[in-house]
C-alpha cells in the first residue's frame, strides 16, 4: 500500500508543503560541524602518514581505509563534550578543532553568549570495538571465504535502510520547499560574515511553505525567518525590513517562483538575543531533515556527521541520492526515491528499490533494473566512485549535503545518465 506521500504526488491535487532550515550557528549545526571537523582533521593526518610511509609499534602502517570514525558532540551553556568511536593512527587536537570551528562560525565572544577561545572542551573519544571492527575490515562473504573480488572486503558498517531523492522542480533536482529554506540560512549567514548586517549573530532558522498544483510548486505562500541579533537592535521593523531587502528577496527572485504574496514572518516571537549553545542543548544528528530532503523525500533515521564513509549511514544516503539524481536527470522519471539497506559486515545491499510516484517515463521495473546494473551499490566500490576518503565533510554539515554545486559533492554528479539511458533502451 503507498504511503500518504505517495498517494498526495501522485494524485494531481493542490496541497501546501513546507521545509525548515537552520543556518551554521544552530546549537545542532554547530554539534555536527566539530564532529565533521574532527573526521577531517583525521582523514587528512592519515593521508600525511600513509605517503609518508609511517607504520606504528605493531608493524602496521597507516591507511586511509583503516580510519573508523563516529564522533558524537553534545553543546551547552560554556561547554562542549565531543565523545564516540575512533580508530585511527593520527593525533588530532579535539579540543583546537572544536574552538576552531566554534570561532569560525562566529561565536568568538563572550557577549554573544558563548565563545569559542574560553569555553570548557571534553574529549571523551574511545576507540572502535573490535567486534564491530572485524566485520568492516573483512565483510562475511570474505570472511567465509565465498569471493576474493577486493570491493567486497569492506563489510557496511551498520544495518539499517538509507533514502536518496530526486525531483526535476528544481535545477539542482531538489525540493523547491527545501531547495528555498537551505538557501535562506545560507544567505542569512552569508550577510553576517560579509558585514552587510553586522548586529546579526550566528543563530538563526528559516521556513518556507510552496502550493503546489498538480504536483508542480506553483508559489510560495509563506517564508519564516527567525535569526539571532544583537541586543542594540530593539526596533524589530528594523530587522524585518533587512530580511527582506537583504535576504528573502535575494533569494526569492532567483527561484522562478511566485512569492510576492507570501507572508513573511521575521522574528515572530520578537527579541532572539539569546541564542546558540546558552539558548538551547546542541547535538550531532539532529538535524538530519534539515541535512536531507526537508521531509519530501523519506529517511532511513541513520545521521551523516562525525562518520566515517564506511558507516552506510553516510556513503548509502550519499549513493541513493546519487542514483535517485541520475535517474531523474536521464529522463527517467520527474520524481524518484531510492530505498538502500544493508546488514553489517555484508559488502552486499539486501535490497534495492526505486520509487517514481506514478512520473516514470519508461517502466518502473526497467529503472530499477537500470540502476543495479549501472551502480555498484557496495560500499567498498561507493568510497571508491564518489572518492569518500577526503577530508570535504565539515563543509557538508550546514545548509544541507544534497543539492549544492560543489565539485567535493560527487554525489551530486550527473555522470550516469548516458549509461542508464543506455540501459533502458532510450
Amino acid at each position: 500500500m503507498p504511503d500518504n506521500r505517495s498517494t498526495l504526488l501522485s494524485q494531481g491535487r493542490s496541497f501546501l508543503f513546507t521545509s525548515e532550515s537552520v543556518t551554521e550557528g544552530h546549537p545542532d549545526k554547530i554539534a555536527d560541524q566539530i564532529s565533521d571537523a574532527v573526521l577531517d582533521a583525521i582523514l587528512a593526518k592519515e593521508a600525511v602518514l600513509e605517503a609518508q610511509g609511517y607504520v606504528d609499534t605493531d608493524g602496521v602502517p597507516a591507511k586511509l581505509e583503516n580510519v573508523r570514525c563516529a564522533a558524537e558532540t553534545l553543546l551547552t551553556t560554556g561547554m562542549v563534550v565531543v565523545s564516540g568511536e575512533i580508530r585511527t593512527q593520527a593525533y588530532v587536537d579535539v579540543q583546537e578543532i572544536a574552538r576552531r570551528v566554534i570561532c569560525r562560525i562566529g561565536y568568538d565572544r563572550a557577549k554573544y553568549g558563548f565563545d569559542g577561545t574560553t569555553c570548557g572542551v571534553i574529549n571523551m573519544i574511545h576507540g572502535q570495538s573490535a567486534d564491530i571492527a572485524q566485520g568492516v575490515d573483512e565483510s562475511y562473504d570474505v570472511q567465509a571465504g565465498r569471493t576474493t573480488d577486493p570491493l567486497d572486503l569492506i563489510g557496511a558498517g551498520d544495518q539499517g535502510m538509507m533514502f536518496g531523492y530526486a525531483t526535476n522542480e528544481t535545477d539542482v533536482l531538489m525540493p523547491m520547499p527545501h531547495y528555498l529554506a537551505s538557501r535562506l540560512a545560507e544567505r542569512l549567514a552569508q550577510v553576517r560574515h560579509d558585514g552587510t548586517l553586522p548586529y546579526l549573530r550566528p543563530d538563526g532558522k528559516t521556513q518556507v511553505t510552496v502550493r503546489y498544483e498538480d504536483d508542480r510548486p506553483v508559489e510560495v505562500t509563506c517564508i519564516v525567518v527567525s535569526t539571532q541579533h544583537s541586543p542594540e537592535i530593539e526596533d524589530m521593523g528594523v530587522i524585518r525590513a533587512d530580511m527582506l531587502e537583504h535576504v528573502i528577496a535575494p533569494v526569492m527572485d532567483g527561484a522562478g517562483i511566485a512569492w510576492r504574496d507570501a507572508q513573511i514572518y521575521v522574528n515572530p516571537t520578537g527579541r532572539f538575543v539569546v541564542g546558540g549553545p546558552m539558548g538551547d542543548t546542541g547535538l550531532t544528528g539532529r538535524k538530519i531533515i534539515v541535512d536531507t530532503y526537508g521531509g519530501m523525500g523519506r529517511h532511513g533515521g541513520g545521521a551523516f556527521s562525525g562518520k566515517d564513509c564506511t558507516k552506510v549511514d553516510r556513503s548509502g544516503a550519499y549513493a541513493a541520492r546519487w542514483v535517485a539524481k541520475n535517474v531523474v536527470a536521464a529522463g527517467l522519471a520527474d520524481r524518484c526515491e531510492v530505498e538502500l539497506a544493508y546488514a553489517i559486515g555484508v559488502a552486499h545491499p539486501l535490497s534495492l528499490m526505486v520509487e517514481t510516484f506514478g512520473t516514470e517515463h519508461v517502466p518502473v521495473d526497467t529503472i530499477e533494473r537500470a540502476v543495479g546494473e549501472v551502480f555498484d551499490l557496495r560500499p567498498g566500490a561507493i568510497i571508491r566512485d564518489l572518492d569518500l576518503r577526503r577530508p570535504i565533510y565539515e563543509k557538508t554539515a550546514a545548509y544541507g549535503h544534497f543539492g549544492r554545486e560543489d565539485p567535493d559533492f560527487t554525489w551530486e554528479r550527473c555522470d550516469r545518465v548516458e549509461e542508464l539511458r543506455a540501459t533502458c533502451g532510450l
